[in-house]
């Protein structure tokens, strides 16, 4: 799928917007020219500028583009459907990980996963057990990055 210059720009800008909007109410550290805001508000308008010129880029191309031009994979069955069921994992994981915790819902989306991509059937449950757990671990112990563990908090290690 490819957008129009001119819609890229656009979208862009009003990310920037919204970032300069957000960190707007950061607040100021005494005694310091620069605060948490400095950073993200100096990204933010390199991007309104890169938006900008791109927005003019689309505006002044010679040739007529259409707006929205969908991609060839758009008329793929198979492409639509890993599509519909990776939405459907991102939408499960999310609605469901604080009930069920990390584990079981990250087991059950790569095993959904790769069913849809075809993976040998007698590897998919032990891949999907054996790479949820190496996340985990890397996640829970490594960065200690708290994982929502719902029903299995009485498990928890």
């Amino acid at each position: 799928m490819k957008f129009h210059d001119t819609l890229s720009g656009a979208a862009l800008l009003l990310l920037a917007l919204a970032i300069l909007f957000n960190i707007s109410s950061f607040p100021t550290i005494p005694g310091q020219n620069i605060g948490p805001a400095a950073f993200p508000g100096l990204l933010a308008g390199l991007l309104a500028l890169c938006a900008v010129l791109l927005m003019l880029k689309g505006l002044r191309s010679r040739e007529p583009q259409p707006w929205v031009v969908l991609g060839e994979w758009m008329r793929s069955g198979y492409h639509l459907r890993n599509f519909a069921i990776t939405v459907g994992c991102l939408l499960f994981y999310i609605l469901a990980s604080d009930a069920l915790g990390f584990l079981i819902c990250a087991v059950t989306v790569l095993m959904v996963m790769f069913w849809a991509l075809q993976v040998r059937g007698r590897l998919i449950v032990p891949l999907a057990i054996g790479i949820t757990l190496l996340i985990h671990t890397i996640f829970y112990k490594g960065l200690r990055v708290p994982l929502p563990w719902g029903v299995m908090l009485p498990l928890q290690w």
